[in-house]
């Protein structure tokens, strides 16, 4: 997941951009900000991996403003004005938005942005940062007990709580280590470490009872055989 700045004086701007990040589940917007000082502040306490920037705001422009950071992240600009084009493609910009800014060009821009991010190598930590309520929460994965597909959310049941995910269990399950996580219903997935017993149409988990699938039954018996 990618934390994300929206940078706009303009306040229907600011909305339009967060609806669009909100709608993404590989981005976490972190804070919107009217001028270009109040990012300053905002990027010197939180790492930030894309910026959507205005470039036309009071007190320092968004072209000015990339440049006076020493390690930028990536940019997208977002502007009613089409005459900085060239200025932003000498900054490497992902990308240039001219408002007013459509749903199927801000993904496209978004796709140029994740081509341009490192493939991780042999990467895997053991936690994972979700999104609940508009901030980020680190949860270990040994804490999470199992998660339940609820209409277009998830409930992730961990040992110290309860937390509430806009997530699709398919994209839970990418991001989850496979040797440790896996889909056990089309509305669940459980830790495997901590499954109790194995029935015939059930896993327990501490006293609950979790519903197995048909099609996850082949599966569940190769991994009864090592509990």
């Amino acid at each position: 997941m990618k934390n994300c700045l929206i940078v706009d004086d303009e306040p229907l701007a600011l909305d339009i951009i967060e609806s669009y990040v909100n709608g993404n589940e590989q981005l976490c917007l972190i804070k919107k900000c009217n001028t270009a000082f109040e990012a300053f502040e905002v990027l010197h306490h939180i790492e930030i991996d894309l910026l959507f920037l205005d470039i036309k705001m009071p007190g320092l422009n968004g072209i000015d403003f990339i440049k006076s950071l020493k390690n930028p992240p990536a940019v997208i600009f977002t502007t009613a004005f089409s005459e900085y084009a060239a200025a932003s493609y000498d900054l490497e910009a992902v990308d240039y938005l001219l408002k007013p800014i459509t749903l199927e060009r801000f993904n496209k821009s978004l796709d140029k942005f994740f081509k341009l991010q490192p493939v991780a190598v042999n990467e895997e930590k053991d936690y994972t940062y979700f999104k609940v309520s508009g901030k980020l929460v680190k949860v270990e994965h040994v804490n999470i007990l199992y998660a339940q597909s609820i209409k277009d959310y998830l409930m992730l049941y961990t040992s110290s709580g309860n937390l509430i995910v806009h997530m699709t269990m398919k994209y839970l399950n990418e991001l989850l280590p496979e040797h440790q996580f896996m889909r056990v219903h089309r509305s669940y997935l459980v830790n495997q470490s901590h499954i109790n017993s194995i029935g015939k149409n059930q896993i327990q988990i501490n006293e609950v009872e979790i519903p197995i699938g048909e099609h996850y039954k082949e599966i569940l018996l190769r991994k009864k055989a090592k509990l």
